[in-house]
């Protein structure tokens, strides 16, 4: 048989529910905010930096990234630095490096054969079969607009052919240092071409020892006279920051993208008087390389504000 519960305790129990409701949403509510947040992918990084470049975050778009001085080798920001992938049309510059120790006559003439044209992507080219070049100009080409024909035409044109110059690559990567890094041809169209930010960090620093690369490089555009028709043909570099941007102090520069390696991109520069290496490796997007870039700029542009007591 059931019992009337007394009027009094439904009152009491219902002042007791009231005040205890307020206090457990309270509770909740701070144990949210103060939950740790999950990372962004930038702070779940821990960057090798130095103490004066590691006080504010840099958020790049570039899977992986490092800004190097080029004065003292010092790491000023990294992130994904040792990821071993594939870097795409930035093996240009080891197979510039290969030519220039080669000690070949830049001079000398090489013909663009059938076996220069690209059968794994069918990459478009400038270049005609059966056109005779001087590696001069193939290396210009292939550095500036980063003519595949071209680094392939090279690579042949040396004794013992492809199969010696990969070789040679290879033992140059070795001797800079370069341990996670591996080369099986000369123009980067295969996605077995694998680096890292770190060891390309070295292989620009290495680049930028030659005049002949730095000046190549960075050329806005050259135009090709066709000695077959006399016609000129306009190749353009393939980094815009080169070709259009004139507040930019570029030393060095070399673009790549293939689909396995997303946009890449690395250049020795002077910013605010500051000698540096930055390279930027699998950006999502085709204009994020260059949007890194100009962050990073605007980053180091900062500090040095702030060093100067500017700010």
């Amino acid at each position: 048989m059931s019992k009337t519960i007394p009027r009094a305790l439904w009152f009491r129990f219902l002042h007791m529910l009231a005040m205890a409701i307020p206090i457990a949403l309270a509770s909740h509510i701070a144990h949210g905010r103060n939950a740790p947040a999950h990372p962004a992918p930038e702070q779940a990084q821990r960057p090798v930096a130095s103490e004066n470049y590691n006080r504010e975050p840099l958020i790049l778009l570039s899977n992986a990234a490092v800004v190097v001085s080029g004065r003292t080798g010092a790491i000023m920001h990294a992130k994904n630095i040792d990821s071993v992938q594939p870097i795409a049309s930035i093996t240009k510059l080891m197979t510039a490096l290969v030519i220039l120790d080669t000690n070949v006559s830049l001079d000398g003439t090489v013909r663009i054969e059938t076996d220069d044209i690209d059968v794994e992507r069918s990459s478009k080219s400038k270049l005609r079969i059966g056109e005779v070049l001087a590696r001069r100009d193939l290396l210009r080409l292939s550095l500036l607009a980063s003519e595949n024909r071209a680094a392939s035409a090279l690579a042949r044109s040396i004794p013992g052919g492809t199969p010696a110059f990969v070789a040679a690559m290879n033992r140059k990567a070795h001797a800079l240092g370069m341990d996670n890094t591996h080369f099986v041809d000369a123009s980067g169209l295969s996605s077995a071409n694998v680096s890292t930010a770190r060891d390309l960090a070295k292989l620009v620093a290495a680049a930028a020892n030659s005049a002949v690369i730095k000046e190549f490089s960075t050329t806005p555009q050259v135009s090709l006279t066709r000695l077959d028709t006399g016609h000129e043909t306009i190749f353009r570099n393939t980094n815009l920051l080169v070709r259009r941007d004139n507040d930019w102090d570029i030393h060095l520069s070399k673009t790549g993208y293939i689909n396995e390696a997303g946009h890449c991109l690395v250049m020795q520069v002077s910013i605010d008087h500051q000698l540096v290496n930055i390279v930027l490796l699998d950006s999502w997007g085709r204009y994020s390389r260059i949007g890194d870039a100009n962050r990073i700029k605007k980053w180091l542009q900062s500090k040095a504000r702030v060093a100067m007591g500017i700010q």
